[in-house]
C-alpha cells in the first residue's frame, strides 16, 4: 500500500495525465470533498463520493476552462494528512481571462484511500477571472 504522501502525489500525476479514472479510484467510496467557501464549485458542498466529485467539480473544470491545470509547488507530509500548495492555471472560456490562482489542498488518507479533501483558494481572484464580481 502506498504511503499517504505517495497516494496524494499519484492523484496529481494522474490528473495531469488526464486519467480521471485513476484519480477517482484513489478516493474512498464515501470521500467528503469540500470546495473553498465562495469558490464557484462550492455550491455542491460537501460532495460525497467520487461520482459527485466527478460531476460537480471535475466535469465543470473541463467544460468551463481551456487548458485547466493544477500546478503543485510543495507537498507537506503530516502522516495521514497531506497538504499541497500550488496554483490553478487555465483560461475561463466565458470571459477569455486566464487564471493563476493560489490554492492549498488538505487531504486526509485512511486505508490507502483519500477520505477527505478540503480546498482553500483565492476566491476573489477566481471571481475576477470568471466575471462573477
Amino acid at each position: 500500500m502506498p504511503s499517504p504522501l505517495q497516494l496524494v502525489r499519484s492523484i496529481y500525476d494522474a490528473f495531469a495525465r488526464g486519467d480521471v479514472a485513476a484519480v477517482l479510484g484513489a478516493m474512498s467510496p464515501d470521500i467528503v470533498w469540500t470546495e473553498a467557501e465562495h469558490f464557484p464549485y462550492a455550491d455542491g458542498n460537501p460532495y460525497i463520493g467520487p461520482d459527485a466529485v466527478a460531476r460537480g467539480v471535475f466535469a465543470r473544470c473541463i467544460s468551463e476552462w481551456d487548458g485547466f491545470a493544477v500546478r503543485t509547488d510543495e507537498f507537506l507530509d503530516a502522516g495521514d494528512t497531506v497538504v499541497v500548495l500550488g496554483r490553478y492555471l487555465g483560461t475561463f472560456k466565458a470571459t477569455g481571462r486566464p487564471q493563476n490562482t493560489q490554492f492549498v489542498h488538505v487531504w486526509r488518507i485512511a486505508g490507502g484511500k483519500a477520505v477527505r479533501f478540503q480546498q482553500f483558494a483565492d476566491t476573489l481572484g477566481v471571481s475576477l477571472v470568471t466575471g462573477a464580481r
